[in-house]
C-alpha cells in the first residue's frame, strides 16, 4: 500500500537526496509545510515570516520500507537536538519536524523519540505536528544535488550526509 511521510531534518536539498536512494521509496517532494502562508515561496520560507519548514513529502510502498525505517534514517541524518538549527544553516524553517498523516505514524514517532532520546545527550526538540497541507517548492529546488554535484553546499553538506547514509543504512538502499 502506498502511504505518505512528510519530514523536515534541515535543507530539504539534502533531505530529498537521502530518502530518495531508499528502496521502497517511489517519490521524494520538497516543499514546505506547518506554516501559515498559502503557496509560500523559496524566499518568503527562507526569510522566517511564513512559519513554514523545509521538508520533504516521501510517498512509499510499506510493503517494502516502513515508516519506522524512514524515521531511523531521518533521525540517522540529523541532529534533532537543535532548535531551528542544522549544521550552518539556521532559522525556523530548518527546525526538525515529523507532521505525521494519522494515528499510528504519531505512536511510532513517539516510541522512536523515547527510544532515540538514550542516545543523545541533549533533549530530542523535534516537532510533532499534525499534517495539514505540503506546498511543493518551486521547480529549480528538485532533484537539487543531482542536477548541482559540484556546488559547493551539495560538496560540503550533502555528499557527507549521503556517505554516513551508504555506511549505517546500506540494508535500505536501492540497489
Amino acid at each position: 500500500m502506498i502511504e505518505k511521510a512528510t519530514l523536515a531534518n534541515g535543507c530539504f536539498w539534502c533531505t530529498e537526496t537521502i530518502f530518495s536512494r531508499l528502496r521502497g521509496v517511489l517519490s521524494v517532494a520538497p516543499g514546505y509545510s506547518g506554516g501559515t502562508t498559502k503557496n509560500p515561496s523559496y524566499r518568503e520560507v527562507c526569510n522566517g515570516s511564513t512559519g513554514h519548514a523545509e521538508c520533504i513529502q516521501i510517498d512509499y510502498d510499506n510493503s517494502v520500507i516502513v515508516f519506522t525505517s524512514l524515521l531511523e534514517v531521518f533521525f540517522d541524518t540529523h541532529d534533532p537536538t537543535t532548535l531551528n538549527k542544522q549544521g550552518a544553516d539556521v532559522g525556523t524553517q530548518y527546525r526538525s519536524a515529523i507532521f505525521y498523516h494519522n494515528e499510528q505514524q504519531l505512536a511510532t514517532a513517539q516510541d522512536i523519540i523515547a527510544s532515540k532520546s538514550r542516545t543523545f545527550d541533549d533533549p530530542i526538540v523535534t516537532e510533532l505536528t499534525p499534517f495539514n497541507v505540503f506546498f511543493k517548492a518551486e521547480v529549480e529546488h528538485h532533484d537539487y544535488y543531482n542536477l548541482n554535484p559540484s556546488q559547493p553546499y551539495c560538496r560540503a553538506v550533502i555528499l557527507p550526509k549521503v556517505k554516513k547514509l551508504l555506511t549505517s543504512q546500506k540494508q535500505l538502499l536501492k540497489e
